[in-house]
């Protein structure tokens, strides 16, 4: 474009610009009936609405689709960190093929047990203190079976542990499976 041309398009944008502002001094110099004030008002109110409801819904919609971002990758820095773990159990099984020794693949796997649970415990996963003698608490047990109570001091306390509970971060997500006496 040439210096020309770039003057009149901005002479012709100052020509609307002043024709709008033009209009709108008639607007205002003519009275406006009680109605057509309202309606006015009614529309710049409409106007606002539409736009704060637009304003909403993307804010919404905008904060569905992280969620569902959040959901797809909430594990992934566990599996990360989980990651090692399963190549060392890899080498293992190599190991095992390899070699007689079976001291060393008890001390092997045990090494590879406790770092897997360093690695949850970093993460917030507590193993359920062991219940065994303790009256049964339901926040923490589920009872598996009842069997006679040696004594009647046992009776509804936790003789053995099937399985262990863990909790993450103070909630219990698996609860401790014990038998209870009866």
């Amino acid at each position: 474009m040439s210096k020309k041309d770039k003057v009149q398009e901005e002479e012709i944008e100052n020509q609307e610009e002043q024709q709008v502002e033009d209009n709108v001094e008639e607007l205002v110099e003519e009275k406006l009936s009680p109605e057509e004030e309202l309606e006015i008002k009614v529309k710049e109110a409409t106007d606002k609405y539409l736009r704060l409801y637009s304003e909403f819904d993307n804010f919404r919609k905008r904060t569905q689709k992280e969620k569902i971002e959040l959901y797809k990758t909430a594990g992934e820095d566990v599996i990360s960190a989980i990651l090692p773990v399963i190549d060392d159990f890899e080498r293992a099984f190599k190991a095992m093929e390899e070699s007689n020794d079976i001291q060393g693949v008890k001390d092997g796997v045990k090494l590879i047990h406790d770092k897997m649970l360093s690695i949850l415990k970093q993460k917030g996963l507590e193993e359920v203190e062991s219940a065994i003698g303790k009256d049964f608490n339901i926040e923490f047990h589920e009872a598996i079976t009842q069997i006679p109570a040696p004594s009647k001091k046992e009776k509804g306390k936790v003789l053995d542990v099937v399985e262990k509970g863990y909790e993450l971060n103070g909630k219990v997500i698996r609860f401790t499976k014990v038998v209870i006496g009866q």
